[in-house]
């Protein structure tokens, strides 16, 4: 039996999004010990999200009661490209940040070492650590929401590419003649497939004169979000049934034509959409899936939603710790 007068050591996994932080005090024996989660939409912040990540470690720490001394990192996930090695996000539109450091930043205002991932690419470390490690050596994560990111691991490693952008499922060319996607380019999957494209065409349906059980949120101009898209699925809604069927279709083509050129053991989905539309979506995902793909190629590989859900992402602080700080908690 473990001697419980020995503490425990924990990293902080911080998920930094759009909206919200999330940060977690997290080990392998403990899973995630307590959570706090704050806005990112602060005005007065002014976008200094060092500042707001260690306010946010600070408050963790504090209701938790974990000393400043078992924890060994903190570990940051970033909705866009970051190198890992410097610390310097080079763009996360969703926070509105661009070539920025902000390992340097926070590491001014706290005493632990700090670490930056993509945020899929970091899902992907918790996804194969906790829920694959066993069985899987060439896995793909695909993270379906407000837009389409992946995660690359091969021969058990993850894959970030030459200038760490490996993984940019959302902007793989769909239709060259498709919508604008929020890089500038048209047609890009993630301006075809995500949750914000299928809310973008069930706005427009709306505003046409069509009849939704969604009409009363986007009347109240709010935002339509996956929950309500699949109450909305569930009591039988023609338009959000049609236009995530739609979306459904492509990304399992899409993810065909993917592992038709790079033959995964395991592809994973995660994200908002899948996570609240699992038992709809994933079906017809497959469906296509199995219709695009060359049959020796998807012969043998695994297409799974992520038990993990958006936790995914914090448990892939764990094996980042591992890798870059050779710390094992």
């Amino acid at each position: 039996m473990e001697d419980s007068a020995i503490p425990q050591k924990y990293i902080i996994s911080i998920d930094l999004g759009g909206t919200k932080i999330l940060a977690s005090l997290v080990n392998s024996g403990e899973g995630i010990l307590m959570s706090v989660k704050k806005s990112t939409k602060d005005k007065s912040l002014k976008g200094d999200y060092a500042t707001l990540c260690a306010a946010t470690i600070k408050e963790l720490l504090a209701s938790s009661g974990v000393n400043e001394t078992s924890v060994k990192a903190v570990c940051l996930g970033i909705p866009g490209s970051v190198n890992p090695h410097t610390g310097i996000i080079g763009i996360a539109p969703n926070l509105n940040i661009r070539n920025y450091n902000i390992k340097e930043e926070l590491g001014k205002q706290i005493p632990f070492p700090v670490l930056i991932e993509n945020d899929v690419n970091l899902a992907a470390l918790g996804i194969h650590k906790f829920e694959f490690s066993k069985t899987v050596k060439n896995m793909l994560v695909v993270f379906v929401g407000t837009g389409i990111g992946g995660g690359l691991v091969f021969d058990g490693k993850l894959y970030r590419g030459s200038s760490f952008f490996a993984g940019e499922m959302g902007h793989i060319l769909v239709d060259k003649n498709g919508p604008v996607c929020g890089c500038g380019q048209k047609g890009c999957f993630e301006a075809i497939a995500s949750r914000t494209a299928i809310v973008n065409n069930i706005v427009r349906e709306i505003k046409s004169g069509k009849k939704s059980k969604l009409s009363k949120i986007v009347e109240a101009k709010e935002q339509i979000k996956s929950k309500a898209l699949a109450n909305a699925i569930a009591e039988g809604d023609k338009i959000a049934i049609k236009h995530t069927t739609s979306a459904a279709k492509v990304i399992g083509m899409m993810l065909a034509s993917v592992n038709n050129l790079l033959n995964f053991d395991t592809i994973v989905l995660g994200g908002g959409l899948v996570e609240a539309n699992e038992k709809f979506i994933l079906p017809l995902i497959k469906e296509s899936f199995d219709k695009f793909s060359l049959k020796s190629t998807a012969a043998n590989t695994i297409l799974a939603a992520t038990r993990l859900g958006d936790n995914a992402a914090i448990f892939g602080g764990i094996p980042l710790a591992e890798e870059f700080l050779e710390i094992k908690i």
